[in-house]
């Protein structure tokens, strides 16, 4: 069998680099090759709002390179995707356009979500080590060139991620700005890092140890592998070690320190700006030790095509970290739990009872169960306009692993629960979804609406629910002895909107159940 290859290219910041693997069957994917070029787009985009026509440019003539590469290696399919500097880009349509146009090669602009998803799925996936860690108080600091995202675990759980404006090139355009010495970039970067880190402590840490971080970088990552080395170690280290890297960047040359560490002469100022921040972060959540598995990007662009290739066996279960996250945010605005949990059971029972009629997929699931999870946020601000604060909620809030369309699509899944229907030809001009992705979302909306009519007192009076297509009806069996006037009643606007959805009536049945109590 003809060995395939594939290309994974990460367009980042401060950086570009792909990974060439081969694709097998039987042993999944094998590294073959690593290429990077430096490429400062951060700084252009994070101080003037676009990337420059040189700068164009110049991405367009490595991006090039890349493609002569692929050819070389006969690469059979390929991912490009853009980090920070092109997303936070306000020209990034045009230059993805450019980057077609000149190099052939089509580039895809990850959410910071998505981004950091990748990143997260990469760790994951190294197994043992990353399972036995996050047993213990643990954190995952990844670090761009724009951000830091921080994910906290309980135990196994992903409980929380929080993106901070504290990337390696911002804080060094900072002291730019500021006019700092060497000198004082410990202080003045540790000033900024607890500035952003207070609230989030606030929020997350107030209950919680943190044992451990899980290092996501370019820079300490690399230093830590390549001096552990020498010393014929393994890929954990110390606070301490920390302080001891973060002194001899300080006192040394960047000539003596890329000699002494194996590392680019250029990459030295950003590493001594990624130890402090990094170190900080130790000092204020109290982290005793670092594990840096030395994956990037690329891994994650990798694990996440071998997977939609069942390509590898996937063990870990990364839905139950983005429901995870999602529960995290529905507490955090003190959502109601038990309400959630009957929305949940009722509308992924009528999905899965329609999938020979709605046309959706399991990832469209996945989107109706966070839309029941954070159905009622907006409450937390206001009761009279719940569903235009739960939208804003949602659409402001990370919830790791969606892209930014499908956080827009649930956030007017759950808007629309609440208030009158917009068509499409009303929310065009308000809206990044197209068509197909509207029809996504009224379906689910349809579901959801459908859930909560039969839920409409809260009291949760159904023991059982059987849902069955029949014709153009959708037979509603309800088990219970309560009196559900209220459902009826109200169940029959929600109805309506289903019906003009899917063309099929749902009908609500009720079956009294034996009095228990009278048999004794």
């Amino acid at each position: 069998m003809a060995v395939k290859t594939f290309a994974a290219i990460d367009i980042g910041s401060y950086e570009l680099s792909m990974k060439i693997f081969e694709v097998l069957k039987k042993n999944g994917m094998k590294q073959i090759d690593h290429i990077r070029h430096s490429i400062d787009m951060g700084t252009e985009t994070y101080t003037t709002g676009k990337l420059s026509f040189e700068r164009v440019d110049e991405l367009c003539m490595i991006l090039h390179e890349f493609s002569d590469i692929m050819k070389t290696y006969q690469v059979t399919d390929y991912k490009a995707y853009g980090t920070s500097a092109i997303r936070e880009s306000m020209n990034r349509a045009i230059l993805t356009d450019q980057v077609r146009l000149r190099t052939g090669i089509r580039m895809d602009i990850l959410s910071n979500s998505e981004q950091r998803f990748l990143d997260y799925k990469s760790i994951a996936l190294q197994g043992q080590q990353f399972d036995e860690i996050i047993e213990k108080g643990t954190a995952i600091v990844d670090i761009g060139g724009g951000s830091i995202q921080i994910s906290l675990f309980d135990k196994d759980t992903l409980v929380s991620t929080q993106n901070l404006k504290l990337g390696v090139l911002r804080l060094r355009e900072s002291m730019n700005l500021l006019n700092a010495s060497l000198s004082q970039y410990r202080t003045l970067i540790g000033e900024i890092v607890e500035s952003q880190l207070s609230v989030y402590k606030k929020l997350y840490l107030k209950d919680r140890a943190i044992e451990n971080l899980i290092i996501v970088d370019d820079y300490i990552s690399l230093l830590i592998r390549h001096y552990y080395r020498k010393e014929g170690k393994g890929d954990v280290t110390t606070r301490e070690q920390i302080e001891e890297f973060m002194e001899k960047s300080r006192t040394k040359s960047t000539l003596e320190l890329s000699r002494l560490w194996d590392m680019p002469e250029e990459d030295m100022p950003a590493l001594y700006i990624s130890l402090i921040m990094v170190h900080r972060i130790m000092e204020d959540t109290g982290a005793k030790t670092i594990w840096a598995p030395g994956v990037t990007l690329c891994d994650g662009i990798a694990y996440e095509y071998a997977e939609k290739n069942q390509l590898l066996p996937v063990s870990h279960d990364f839905e139950k970290d983005i429901i995870a996250c999602a529960k995290s945010i529905s507490k955090r605005y003190q959502g109601s739990k038990k309400r959630s949990e009957t929305l949940e059971q009722i509308a992924l029972r009528i999905f899965d009872s329609m999938k020979g009629v709605h046309g959706l997929t399991k990832r469209d699931r996945l989107l109706l169960q966070i839309a029941t999870i954070l159905h009622d946020c907006g409450k937390y601000i206001s009761m009279v306009e719940l569903g235009e604060c739960s939208y804003r909620i949602i659409m402001a809030t990370e919830i790791i692993g969606l892209s930014h369309l499908e956080r827009e699509i649930v956030a007017n899944v759950v808007k629309y629960n609440h208030i009158p229907f917009d068509y499409y030809e009303q929310m065009e001009k308000t809206t990044s979804m197209d068509k197909e992705s509207y029809l996504r979302m009224t379906k689910l909306l349809a579901m959801l609406r459908l859930a909560n009519g039969l839920d409409r007192s809260h009291k949760q009076k159904f023991k059982n629910i059987r849902i069955l297509p029949k014709e153009e009806q959708l037979l509603i069996t309800v088990e219970t002895n309560e009196d559900i006037t209220l459902e009826r009643g109200l169940f029959g606007h929600r109805a309506e909107f289903f019906t003009e959805v899917f063309n099929i009536r749902p009908v609500i049945r009720q079956k009294r159940t034996l009095d228990t109590m009278s048999k004794t």
